[in-house]
Protein backbone atom coordinates (compact mmCIF):
# COMPACT_ATOMS: atom_id res chain seq x y z
CA UNK A 1 0.00 0.00 0.00
CA UNK A 2 2.82 2.36 0.72
CA UNK A 3 4.77 1.74 -2.41
CA UNK A 4 1.99 1.98 -4.54
CA UNK A 5 1.25 5.56 -2.60
CA UNK A 6 4.73 6.63 -3.45
CA UNK A 7 4.26 5.88 -6.96
CA UNK A 8 1.39 7.72 -7.02
CA UNK A 9 2.93 10.53 -5.45
CA UNK A 10 6.23 10.46 -7.69
CA UNK A 11 4.84 9.31 -11.14
CA UNK A 12 3.38 11.47 -13.99
CA UNK A 13 -0.26 9.86 -14.89
CA UNK A 14 -0.84 10.10 -18.43
CA UNK A 15 -4.55 11.44 -18.96
CA UNK A 16 -4.56 13.21 -15.82
CA UNK A 17 -7.59 15.77 -15.55
CA UNK A 18 -10.08 17.29 -13.08
CA UNK A 19 -12.32 14.17 -14.40
CA UNK A 20 -10.09 11.13 -13.94
CA UNK A 21 -10.56 9.18 -10.95
CA UNK A 22 -7.38 9.40 -9.67
CA UNK A 23 -7.47 12.96 -9.30
CA UNK A 24 -11.25 13.13 -7.82
CA UNK A 25 -10.15 10.51 -5.06
CA UNK A 26 -7.10 12.39 -4.56
CA UNK A 27 -9.46 15.80 -4.16
CA UNK A 28 -11.20 14.32 -1.53
CA UNK A 29 -8.16 14.28 0.00
CA UNK A 30 -7.13 17.97 -0.34
CA UNK A 31 -10.59 19.09 -0.15
CA UNK A 32 -11.29 18.05 3.39
CA UNK A 33 -7.87 19.13 4.26
CA UNK A 34 -8.49 22.78 2.68
CA UNK A 35 -11.92 23.11 4.67
CA UNK A 36 -9.94 22.63 8.08
CA UNK A 37 -6.89 24.45 7.35
CA UNK A 38 -7.35 26.32 4.32
CA UNK A 39 -10.31 28.28 4.86
CA UNK A 40 -8.78 29.69 8.29
CA UNK A 41 -5.47 31.16 7.58
CA UNK A 42 -5.04 32.61 3.99
CA UNK A 43 -1.25 32.40 3.62
CA UNK A 44 -1.82 29.10 4.68
CA UNK A 45 -4.59 27.84 2.17
CA UNK A 46 -2.46 30.01 -0.65
CA UNK A 47 0.78 27.84 0.10
CA UNK A 48 -1.33 24.69 0.59
CA UNK A 49 -3.55 25.37 -2.82
CA UNK A 50 0.33 26.45 -4.57
CA UNK A 51 1.79 23.07 -3.76
CA UNK A 52 -1.22 21.27 -4.99
CA UNK A 53 -1.23 22.93 -7.77
CA UNK A 54 2.32 21.88 -8.76
CA UNK A 55 1.52 18.22 -7.73
CA UNK A 56 -1.42 18.43 -10.23
CA UNK A 57 0.87 20.22 -12.96
CA UNK A 58 3.23 17.25 -12.51
CA UNK A 59 0.97 14.36 -12.49
CA UNK A 60 -0.10 16.00 -15.90
CA UNK A 61 3.30 16.82 -16.94
CA UNK A 62 6.07 15.26 -15.51
CA UNK A 63 9.39 16.86 -14.97
CA UNK A 64 8.02 19.65 -17.70
CA UNK A 65 6.40 20.79 -14.71
CA UNK A 66 9.01 22.91 -13.82
CA UNK A 67 8.50 25.57 -16.99
CA UNK A 68 4.91 26.66 -15.16
CA UNK A 69 7.36 27.83 -11.51
CA UNK A 70 9.73 29.15 -13.62
CA UNK A 71 7.83 30.79 -16.26
CA UNK A 72 6.30 32.12 -13.12
CA UNK A 73 8.69 33.30 -11.03
CA UNK A 74 10.96 34.75 -14.38
CA UNK A 75 7.47 36.82 -15.31
CA UNK A 76 7.19 38.23 -11.62
CA UNK A 77 10.02 39.20 -11.53
CA UNK A 78 10.10 41.31 -14.67
CA UNK A 79 7.20 43.02 -14.54
CA UNK A 80 7.76 44.42 -11.05
CA UNK A 81 11.45 45.32 -12.60
CA UNK A 82 8.65 47.14 -15.33
CA UNK A 83 6.52 48.43 -12.66
CA UNK A 84 9.45 50.32 -11.10
CA UNK A 85 10.83 51.80 -14.13
CA UNK A 86 10.88 55.52 -15.20
CA UNK A 87 12.18 55.66 -18.52
CA UNK A 88 12.24 52.04 -20.01
CA UNK A 89 8.63 50.71 -19.27
CA UNK A 90 7.86 49.50 -22.40
CA UNK A 91 11.09 47.80 -22.71
CA UNK A 92 10.46 45.88 -20.26
CA UNK A 93 7.27 45.18 -21.25
CA UNK A 94 8.40 43.91 -24.53
CA UNK A 95 11.00 42.08 -22.69
CA UNK A 96 8.58 40.56 -20.70
CA UNK A 97 5.73 39.55 -23.13
CA UNK A 98 9.01 37.58 -25.34
CA UNK A 99 10.32 35.97 -22.19
CA UNK A 100 6.48 34.55 -21.85
CA UNK A 101 6.15 33.61 -25.09
CA UNK A 102 9.62 32.26 -25.74
CA UNK A 103 8.46 28.31 -23.87
CA UNK A 104 5.09 27.95 -25.97
CA UNK A 105 6.69 29.18 -29.80
CA UNK A 106 9.35 26.99 -28.77
CA UNK A 107 7.23 23.68 -28.11
CA UNK A 108 4.25 24.31 -29.93
CA UNK A 109 5.37 26.02 -33.22
CA UNK A 110 9.10 25.04 -34.04
CA UNK A 111 8.69 22.05 -35.77
CA UNK A 112 5.27 24.05 -37.67
CA UNK A 113 8.43 26.46 -38.67
CA UNK A 114 10.84 23.79 -39.64
CA UNK A 115 7.63 22.45 -41.96
CA UNK A 116 7.43 26.20 -43.63
CA UNK A 117 11.45 26.13 -44.67
CA UNK A 118 11.45 22.83 -45.63
CA UNK A 119 8.88 23.82 -48.05
CA UNK A 120 9.52 27.13 -49.03
CA UNK A 121 13.81 26.10 -49.55
CA UNK A 122 13.22 22.82 -50.49
CA UNK A 123 15.42 21.69 -47.74
CA UNK A 124 14.79 18.48 -45.67
CA UNK A 125 15.32 19.56 -41.85
CA UNK A 126 14.20 16.77 -39.27
CA UNK A 127 11.17 17.77 -37.22
CA UNK A 128 12.24 17.70 -33.35
CA UNK A 129 10.82 15.24 -30.68
CA UNK A 130 9.24 17.93 -28.50
CA UNK A 131 6.30 16.96 -26.32
CA UNK A 132 3.65 20.17 -25.74
CA UNK A 133 3.23 20.60 -21.94
CA UNK A 134 -0.27 20.46 -21.31
CA UNK A 135 -1.55 24.12 -19.95
CA UNK A 136 1.16 25.82 -21.81
CA UNK A 137 -0.92 28.13 -23.94
CA UNK A 138 -3.32 28.64 -21.19
CA UNK A 139 -1.00 30.00 -18.36
CA UNK A 140 1.10 31.83 -21.14
CA UNK A 141 -1.55 33.74 -21.99
CA UNK A 142 -2.82 34.29 -18.12
CA UNK A 143 1.16 36.01 -17.71
CA UNK A 144 1.06 38.17 -20.79
CA UNK A 145 -2.26 39.36 -19.77
CA UNK A 146 -0.77 39.84 -16.25
CA UNK A 147 1.90 42.12 -17.14
CA UNK A 148 -0.03 44.05 -20.01
CA UNK A 149 -2.79 44.92 -17.09
CA UNK A 150 -0.16 46.61 -14.53
CA UNK A 151 1.21 48.51 -17.64
CA UNK A 152 -1.82 49.81 -18.50
CA UNK A 153 -2.65 50.55 -14.90
CA UNK A 154 -5.34 47.78 -15.35
CA UNK A 155 -4.39 46.26 -12.55
CA UNK A 156 -2.02 47.31 -9.53
CA UNK A 157 1.01 45.06 -9.84
CA UNK A 158 1.60 44.99 -6.26
CA UNK A 159 1.03 40.91 -6.03
CA UNK A 160 3.47 39.00 -3.79
CA UNK A 161 5.28 36.41 -5.18
CA UNK A 162 3.11 34.13 -3.68
CA UNK A 163 -0.26 35.32 -4.16
CA UNK A 164 1.18 35.70 -8.19
CA UNK A 165 2.12 31.75 -7.64
CA UNK A 166 -1.36 31.05 -7.13
CA UNK A 167 -2.85 33.28 -9.57
CA UNK A 168 -1.04 31.44 -12.40
CA UNK A 169 -0.71 27.65 -10.80
CA UNK A 170 -4.21 27.34 -9.84
CA UNK A 171 -5.25 23.91 -10.77
CA UNK A 172 -8.95 24.06 -11.68
CA UNK A 173 -7.04 26.77 -15.02
CA UNK A 174 -4.15 24.81 -15.29
CA UNK A 175 -5.15 22.24 -17.71
CA UNK A 176 -7.73 23.79 -19.99
CA UNK A 177 -8.69 27.33 -18.66
CA UNK A 178 -10.85 29.34 -19.11
CA UNK A 179 -8.13 32.16 -18.89
CA UNK A 180 -8.71 34.22 -16.21
CA UNK A 181 -7.39 37.71 -15.45
CA UNK A 182 -5.31 38.64 -12.20
CA UNK A 183 -8.40 41.55 -11.80
CA UNK A 184 -10.97 38.81 -11.09
CA UNK A 185 -8.19 35.80 -9.09
CA UNK A 186 -6.18 38.18 -6.64
CA UNK A 187 -8.71 40.81 -5.08
CA UNK A 188 -10.34 37.17 -3.99
CA UNK A 189 -7.69 35.89 -2.69
CA UNK A 190 -6.80 39.18 -0.90
CA UNK A 191 -10.22 38.57 1.04
CA UNK A 192 -10.30 36.87 4.42
CA UNK A 193 -11.02 33.17 4.59
CA UNK A 194 -14.43 33.76 5.94
CA UNK A 195 -15.91 35.84 2.87
CA UNK A 196 -15.46 32.39 0.71
CA UNK A 197 -17.87 30.26 2.46
CA UNK A 198 -21.01 30.82 0.97
CA UNK A 199 -22.83 27.75 0.40
CA UNK A 200 -24.87 29.09 -2.45
CA UNK A 201 -21.48 29.14 -4.34
CA UNK A 202 -20.96 25.43 -3.45
CA UNK A 203 -23.80 24.22 -4.38
CA UNK A 204 -23.69 26.66 -7.69
CA UNK A 205 -20.16 24.75 -7.43
CA UNK A 206 -21.70 21.23 -7.60
CA UNK A 207 -24.56 22.10 -9.71
CA UNK A 208 -21.90 23.16 -12.78
CA UNK A 209 -19.54 19.93 -11.68
CA UNK A 210 -23.00 18.10 -12.20
CA UNK A 211 -23.21 19.85 -15.79
CA UNK A 212 -19.33 19.47 -16.33
CA UNK A 213 -19.51 15.83 -15.76
CA UNK A 214 -22.95 15.28 -18.01
CA UNK A 215 -21.32 17.36 -21.04
CA UNK A 216 -18.12 15.52 -21.38
CA UNK A 217 -18.54 12.41 -19.80
CA UNK A 218 -21.67 11.04 -20.78
CA UNK A 219 -21.96 12.97 -24.64
CA UNK A 220 -18.87 14.16 -25.57
CA UNK A 221 -17.13 10.77 -25.15
CA UNK A 222 -19.84 8.94 -26.05
CA UNK A 223 -20.52 10.68 -29.31
CA UNK A 224 -16.98 10.75 -30.21
CA UNK A 225 -16.29 7.53 -31.57
CA UNK A 226 -18.35 7.32 -34.44
CA UNK A 227 -17.43 11.40 -35.18
CA UNK A 228 -14.02 9.97 -35.16
CA UNK A 229 -14.69 7.09 -37.71
CA UNK A 230 -15.94 9.61 -40.24
CA UNK A 231 -12.95 12.32 -39.37
CA UNK A 232 -10.58 10.00 -39.94
CA UNK A 233 -11.49 8.14 -43.06
CA UNK A 234 -14.23 10.66 -45.01
CA UNK A 235 -14.10 8.83 -47.92
CA UNK A 236 -15.46 4.96 -46.59
CA UNK A 237 -18.82 6.80 -45.59
CA UNK A 238 -21.91 8.02 -47.69
CA UNK A 239 -22.33 11.87 -47.41
CA UNK A 240 -25.13 11.43 -45.20
CA UNK A 241 -23.27 10.26 -42.45
CA UNK A 242 -20.50 12.75 -42.87
CA UNK A 243 -22.80 15.48 -42.54
CA UNK A 244 -23.97 13.16 -39.23
CA UNK A 245 -20.46 13.25 -37.74
CA UNK A 246 -20.22 17.19 -38.46
CA UNK A 247 -23.29 17.59 -36.24
CA UNK A 248 -21.72 15.41 -34.10
CA UNK A 249 -18.67 16.70 -33.79
CA UNK A 250 -19.87 20.37 -33.34
CA UNK A 251 -21.76 19.25 -30.14
CA UNK A 252 -18.83 17.47 -29.13
CA UNK A 253 -16.31 20.10 -29.04
CA UNK A 254 -19.23 22.17 -27.52
CA UNK A 255 -19.87 19.28 -24.57
CA UNK A 256 -16.19 18.90 -24.26
CA UNK A 257 -14.38 22.26 -23.76
CA UNK A 258 -17.81 23.76 -21.99
CA UNK A 259 -18.07 20.65 -19.92
CA UNK A 260 -14.33 21.05 -18.96
CA UNK A 261 -14.79 24.68 -18.12
CA UNK A 262 -18.44 24.03 -15.95
CA UNK A 263 -15.33 21.30 -13.79
CA UNK A 264 -13.36 23.98 -13.69
CA UNK A 265 -15.48 26.55 -12.63
CA UNK A 266 -17.35 24.30 -10.29
CA UNK A 267 -14.20 23.43 -8.45
CA UNK A 268 -13.45 26.71 -7.68
CA UNK A 269 -16.33 27.64 -6.63
CA UNK A 270 -16.43 24.65 -3.98
CA UNK A 271 -13.12 26.72 -2.79
CA UNK A 272 -14.89 29.74 -2.97
CA UNK A 273 -13.79 31.34 -5.61
CA UNK A 274 -16.23 33.21 -8.21
CA UNK A 275 -14.34 32.77 -12.00
CA UNK A 276 -16.44 34.36 -14.91
CA UNK A 277 -18.23 31.35 -17.23
CA UNK A 278 -17.06 30.72 -20.86
CA UNK A 279 -19.84 29.76 -22.87
CA UNK A 280 -23.65 31.11 -22.98
CA UNK A 281 -25.58 29.02 -25.57
CA UNK A 282 -23.03 29.83 -28.66
CA UNK A 283 -25.06 27.62 -31.27
CA UNK A 284 -28.15 30.54 -30.63
CA UNK A 285 -25.92 32.80 -32.36
CA UNK A 286 -27.66 34.72 -34.75
CA UNK A 287 -24.07 35.59 -36.73
CA UNK A 288 -20.52 35.16 -36.07
CA UNK A 289 -19.92 38.43 -34.12
CA UNK A 290 -22.65 37.18 -31.42
CA UNK A 291 -20.75 33.47 -31.74
CA UNK A 292 -17.54 35.10 -30.47
CA UNK A 293 -19.68 36.72 -27.48
CA UNK A 294 -20.77 33.33 -26.59
CA UNK A 295 -18.33 30.59 -27.69
CA UNK A 296 -14.97 30.44 -25.69
CA UNK A 297 -15.52 34.08 -23.93
CA UNK A 298 -12.07 33.77 -22.05
CA UNK A 299 -10.18 33.46 -25.42
CA UNK A 300 -12.32 35.80 -27.23
CA UNK A 301 -11.93 38.55 -25.12
CA UNK A 302 -7.92 38.06 -24.37
CA UNK A 303 -7.68 38.54 -28.36
CA UNK A 304 -10.03 41.46 -28.35
CA UNK A 305 -8.18 43.09 -25.22
CA UNK A 306 -4.53 41.64 -26.04
CA UNK A 307 -4.21 41.70 -29.95
CA UNK A 308 -7.38 43.60 -31.81
CA UNK A 309 -7.62 46.63 -29.48
CA UNK A 310 -3.51 46.81 -29.89
CA UNK A 311 -3.88 46.90 -33.73
CA UNK A 312 -6.44 49.37 -33.83
CA UNK A 313 -9.52 47.76 -33.04
CA UNK A 314 -12.20 49.75 -34.69
CA UNK A 315 -10.70 53.46 -34.49
CA UNK A 316 -8.35 53.32 -37.56
CA UNK A 317 -11.65 53.53 -40.63
CA UNK A 318 -13.28 50.56 -42.11
CA UNK A 319 -10.65 48.53 -44.28
CA UNK A 320 -8.60 48.68 -41.11
CA UNK A 321 -11.37 47.20 -38.86
CA UNK A 322 -11.42 44.44 -41.49
CA UNK A 323 -7.80 43.30 -41.60
CA UNK A 324 -7.89 43.86 -37.50
CA UNK A 325 -10.49 41.28 -37.62
CA UNK A 326 -9.07 38.94 -40.28
CA UNK A 327 -5.62 39.02 -38.26
CA UNK A 328 -6.92 38.56 -35.23
CA UNK A 329 -8.84 35.53 -35.92
CA UNK A 330 -5.86 33.88 -38.09
CA UNK A 331 -3.41 34.22 -34.84
CA UNK A 332 -6.85 32.84 -33.21
CA UNK A 333 -6.63 30.00 -35.04
CA UNK A 334 -2.39 29.47 -34.91
CA UNK A 335 -3.16 29.22 -31.46
CA UNK A 336 -5.50 26.25 -31.82
CA UNK A 337 -2.32 24.79 -33.16
CA UNK A 338 0.70 24.15 -35.20
CA UNK A 339 -1.10 23.27 -38.11
CA UNK A 340 -2.59 25.04 -41.68
CA UNK A 341 -5.93 23.82 -40.85
CA UNK A 342 -5.92 26.17 -37.73
CA UNK A 343 -4.83 28.67 -40.00
CA UNK A 344 -7.45 28.16 -42.33
CA UNK A 345 -10.26 27.43 -39.90
CA UNK A 346 -9.30 30.59 -38.32
CA UNK A 347 -9.36 32.59 -41.15
CA UNK A 348 -12.76 31.17 -42.45
CA UNK A 349 -13.98 33.02 -39.20
CA UNK A 350 -11.45 36.51 -39.97
CA UNK A 351 -13.88 36.27 -43.10
CA UNK A 352 -17.00 35.73 -41.71
CA UNK A 353 -16.47 38.33 -39.31
CA UNK A 354 -15.16 40.88 -41.94
CA UNK A 355 -18.27 40.31 -44.07
CA UNK A 356 -20.57 40.42 -41.02
CA UNK A 357 -19.17 43.34 -40.12
CA UNK A 358 -19.60 45.20 -43.49
CA UNK A 359 -22.84 44.15 -44.39
CA UNK A 360 -24.37 45.26 -40.79
CA UNK A 361 -25.98 48.46 -42.22
CA UNK A 362 -28.15 46.69 -44.52
CA UNK A 363 -28.64 43.77 -42.09
CA UNK A 364 -30.08 46.59 -39.25
CA UNK A 365 -32.91 47.20 -42.15
CA UNK A 366 -34.24 44.03 -42.25
CA UNK A 367 -37.61 43.34 -39.96
CA UNK A 368 -37.15 41.78 -36.51
CA UNK A 369 -39.14 38.75 -37.66
CA UNK A 370 -39.05 34.76 -37.18
CA UNK A 371 -38.36 34.19 -40.33
CA UNK A 372 -35.25 37.13 -40.39
CA UNK A 373 -34.10 35.03 -37.30
CA UNK A 374 -34.67 31.71 -38.43
CA UNK A 375 -32.74 32.52 -41.86
CA UNK A 376 -29.80 34.14 -39.65
CA UNK A 377 -29.41 31.31 -37.30
CA UNK A 378 -29.51 28.60 -40.44
CA UNK A 379 -26.57 30.79 -41.89
CA UNK A 380 -24.76 31.75 -39.14
CA UNK A 381 -24.70 27.48 -37.94
CA UNK A 382 -24.50 26.52 -41.41
CA UNK A 383 -21.03 28.33 -41.82
CA UNK A 384 -19.94 27.13 -38.28
CA UNK A 385 -20.45 23.17 -39.67
CA UNK A 386 -18.11 24.16 -42.32
CA UNK A 387 -14.94 25.52 -40.38
CA UNK A 388 -15.65 22.88 -38.16
CA UNK A 389 -14.74 20.61 -41.12
CA UNK A 390 -11.37 22.31 -40.88
CA UNK A 391 -10.62 22.60 -37.77
CA UNK A 392 -11.39 18.83 -36.81
CA UNK A 393 -9.67 17.26 -40.25
CA UNK A 394 -6.35 16.16 -40.29
CA UNK A 395 -4.85 17.12 -43.38
CA UNK A 396 -6.37 19.40 -46.28
CA UNK A 397 -7.09 16.35 -48.53
CA UNK A 398 -9.17 14.95 -45.41
CA UNK A 399 -11.17 18.04 -45.00
CA UNK A 400 -11.87 17.97 -49.24
CA UNK A 401 -12.83 14.34 -48.92
CA UNK A 402 -15.48 15.17 -46.55
CA UNK A 403 -16.46 18.06 -48.60
CA UNK A 404 -16.83 15.96 -51.74
CA UNK A 405 -18.60 13.51 -49.97
CA UNK A 406 -20.94 15.74 -48.25
CA UNK A 407 -21.70 17.31 -52.13
CA UNK A 408 -21.75 14.79 -54.19
CA UNK A 409 -23.02 11.56 -52.17
CA UNK A 410 -25.50 12.72 -50.06
CA UNK A 411 -28.62 11.09 -50.29
CA UNK A 412 -31.75 10.85 -47.74
CA UNK A 413 -32.11 7.40 -48.12
CA UNK A 414 -29.37 6.83 -45.31
CA UNK A 415 -31.56 8.36 -42.75
CA UNK A 416 -33.53 5.58 -41.73
CA UNK A 417 -30.92 2.92 -41.50
CA UNK A 418 -28.65 5.40 -39.65
CA UNK A 419 -31.33 6.40 -36.91
CA UNK A 420 -32.28 2.42 -36.79
CA UNK A 421 -28.25 1.65 -36.57
CA UNK A 422 -27.04 4.35 -33.76
CA UNK A 423 -30.50 5.05 -32.24
CA UNK A 424 -28.18 6.67 -28.82
CA UNK A 425 -26.01 8.56 -30.80
CA UNK A 426 -28.69 10.19 -32.88
CA UNK A 427 -30.87 10.77 -29.55
CA UNK A 428 -27.82 12.36 -27.78
CA UNK A 429 -26.39 14.53 -30.82
CA UNK A 430 -30.29 16.04 -31.73
CA UNK A 431 -31.15 16.24 -28.45
CA UNK A 432 -28.02 18.25 -27.49
CA UNK A 433 -28.28 20.44 -29.94
CA UNK A 434 -31.72 21.49 -29.57
CA UNK A 435 -30.96 21.94 -25.54
CA UNK A 436 -28.68 24.44 -27.18
CA UNK A 437 -32.73 26.48 -27.46
CA UNK A 438 -32.90 26.91 -23.93
CA UNK A 439 -33.06 30.39 -22.69
CA UNK A 440 -30.70 31.37 -19.86
CA UNK A 441 -33.07 32.44 -17.67
CA UNK A 442 -34.30 28.76 -17.88
CA UNK A 443 -31.04 27.92 -17.11
CA UNK A 444 -30.40 30.03 -14.08
CA UNK A 445 -33.83 29.23 -12.94
CA UNK A 446 -32.87 25.22 -12.74
CA UNK A 447 -29.61 25.94 -11.40
CA UNK A 448 -31.14 28.11 -8.13
CA UNK A 449 -33.94 25.26 -8.27
CA UNK A 450 -30.75 22.61 -7.16
CA UNK A 451 -29.46 25.57 -5.12
CA UNK A 452 -32.22 25.56 -2.70
CA UNK A 453 -33.02 22.19 -2.92
CA UNK A 454 -33.00 19.58 0.07
CA UNK A 455 -29.18 18.00 0.84
CA UNK A 456 -30.90 14.48 -0.33
CA UNK A 457 -32.52 15.42 -3.73
CA UNK A 458 -28.31 17.27 -4.75
CA UNK A 459 -27.22 13.38 -3.95
CA UNK A 460 -29.33 11.19 -5.52
CA UNK A 461 -29.15 13.97 -8.58
CA UNK A 462 -25.13 13.35 -8.55
CA UNK A 463 -25.28 9.43 -7.99
CA UNK A 464 -28.00 9.23 -10.94
CA UNK A 465 -24.97 11.53 -13.16
CA UNK A 466 -22.54 9.18 -11.90
CA UNK A 467 -24.29 5.86 -12.67
CA UNK A 468 -25.17 7.16 -16.29
CA UNK A 469 -21.74 8.22 -17.26
CA UNK A 470 -20.71 4.35 -15.92
CA UNK A 471 -23.20 3.17 -17.98
CA UNK A 472 -22.34 5.14 -20.97
CA UNK A 473 -18.62 5.65 -20.40
CA UNK A 474 -16.23 4.09 -23.45
CA UNK A 475 -14.17 2.65 -20.73
CA UNK A 476 -12.05 5.88 -19.43
CA UNK A 477 -12.78 9.46 -19.91
CA UNK A 478 -10.89 10.63 -23.12
CA UNK A 479 -8.79 13.39 -23.07
CA UNK A 480 -10.17 17.10 -23.00
CA UNK A 481 -10.05 18.21 -26.40
CA UNK A 482 -8.46 21.59 -25.46
CA UNK A 483 -5.95 19.97 -23.76
CA UNK A 484 -4.00 19.63 -26.90
CA UNK A 485 -4.09 23.57 -27.63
Amino acid sequence: MLNQLIEFLTSPSQGWSLLTYPFLVTFVFFYAVYLLVGMRRREVMICYVVAFSLFFSFKANGALMSLLPLSAVVSWYMTRRMLNSTNHRKWWLWATVVVDLAPLLYYKYTNFLIEIVNEVLSTNFSPLSLILPIGLSFYTFQTISYSIDVYRGNFSGDSTLLEYLFYITFFPLLMAGPITRAGTLIPQLRSEPADRKSPTLVYTGLWLIILGVLKKALVADYIAEYNNWVFDDPMAYSGFENVMSLFGYSLQIYCDFSGYSDVSIGTAALMGFRLKENFRFPYQSLNLTEFWHRWHIALSTWFRDYLYIPLGGNRKGELRTYVNNFVTMVVAGLWHGASWMFVIWGAMHGVGLVVHKALRKPLKQLPDRFWVRALAWTVTFGYLLLTWIFFRSPTWDSAKAMCHQIIYDFDWAYLVPFVKARPMWTLLTFGGLLFQAIRQRHADRLRNAFVRSPWIVKLLLFLIVVQLVVNFSQDSVRPFIYAQF
